[in-house]
């Protein structure tokens, strides 16, 4: 049975390129093999700003976008984080999606594909890195940056991934793969 990776889209704001970037993410993985991708839209869940009563570690949850959001998180092996980068950081609505569990993260891998200007949204995968470390995820070093964004689009919006990065999201993939795997036994004790 292969792995189920959760391409978690990062970004909720209206004109977002997040959706572009996880569906050919999600169209590559399968192609790839190794996992059963499934796109994971932090914007469908609408999620407040966190609004539960108790805290995430109990797994009580009162309202009914969190208990849907904490099932789609629980039934990942692995994830891959579209994450944009804002003024130097990772997206809000990533961190606060992030704060809503506990468990549900725990002893899963994430890699992050990040895009923004010149950096190429590394600076948000770098913060957003010790967040998931704090939550029992283990951010693996390979990922995906895409500097320049807009520039990768055509003119209708489309994503025509370079041979570069494809090569970085194989690369990327397969090291997902080996920490899932190396992980599942933590996951099912």
């Amino acid at each position: 049975m292969k792995h189920q990776l959760n391409i978690i889209i990062g970004s909720t704001r209206p004109g977002r390129a997040g959706p572009v970037f996880g569906q050919w993410l999600e169209t590559f993985a399968r192609e790839h093999g190794k996992f059963e991708p499934v796109l994971t839209d932090i914007h469908a869940f609408s999620l407040p700003v966190l609004d539960e009563p108790h805290h995430p570690r109990l797994g009580n949850y009162q309202n009914e976008h969190t208990k849907a959001w904490s099932k789609a998180i629980d039934a990942a092996d692995a994830f891959v984080f579209v994450a944009p980068e804002y003024n130097y950081f990772v997206a809000p609505a990533i961190v606060n999606a992030i704060d809503y569990l506990s468990r549900e993260w725990k002893y899963k891998a994430a890699g992050i594909l990040s895009y923004g200007g010149v950096s190429g949204g590394m600076r948000a995968a770098q913060s957003l890195k010790p967040l998931l470390a704090a939550v029992g995820v283990m951010p693996i070093s390979e990922g995906v940056a895409l500097p320049m964004y807009q520039t990768m689009l055509d003119e209708h919006g489309a994503f025509k991934a370079s041979e570069q990065v494809q090569a970085g999201a194989r690369t990327m993939l397969d090291e997902l793969l080996r920490w899932s795997q190396a992980l599942k036994p933590m996951r099912t004790a």
